[in-house]
């Protein structure tokens, strides 16, 4: 017996992926603004996750995960930027990268990094898919070279 569609269960939202999304906002906008990291966090929790705002409604994201990313971003940002700086081609500065690369950057390699719990592949795959959201042309392609190369070089190991 084949199950059609309207059998099969609801797929639950991807949260984890919903905070990544979330993070890349916050970051961006931490980066444009000048936000500060507790500030920007109370922001989304309180008035963007799972809400609605102008009309859009936000998906339920798990915030623990977002603050995690974002808190962490935050902390680290002088350990990630060489990583990411080294991982670009010879002739980019991270500073020429558009700021939502920037920030999209900056959160996978912080994954990558601090959780080693979730395989390279989700993380490149997840952070690829964002980039998709924002950018057609050449962005997703950079932000899948970057990460893999520094996950060969933080993990030993590239997304199959």
């Amino acid at each position: 017996m084949t199950k059609t569609p309207s059998d099969q269960p609801l797929k639950q939202v991807n949260q984890r992926g919903a905070a990544r999304l979330a993070a890349v906002q916050a970051l961006y906008q931490m980066d444009i603004g000048g936000t500060g990291v507790l500030e920007v966090v109370a922001e989304y929790e309180a008035h963007r996750l799972g809400q609605d705002v102008d009309g859009d409604t936000y998906l339920k994201a798990d915030a623990s995960w977002f603050r995690s990313i974002v808190s962490g971003v935050v902390r680290d940002q002088r350990k990630l930027d060489p990583l990411i700086g080294s991982a670009l081609q010879d002739d980019w500065a991270l500073s020429r990268l558009d700021s939502t690369v920037r920030a999209i950057l900056r959160a996978g390699t912080f994954e990558m990094l601090e959780r080693k719990d979730v395989p390279v592949p989700v993380i490149v795959t997840e952070y690829v898919e964002i980039a998709k959201a924002f950018f057609s042309e050449d962005e997703p392609k950079l932000v899948n070279a970057v990460l893999d190369r520094i996950a060969k070089q933080v993990r030993g190991e590239t997304r199959k």
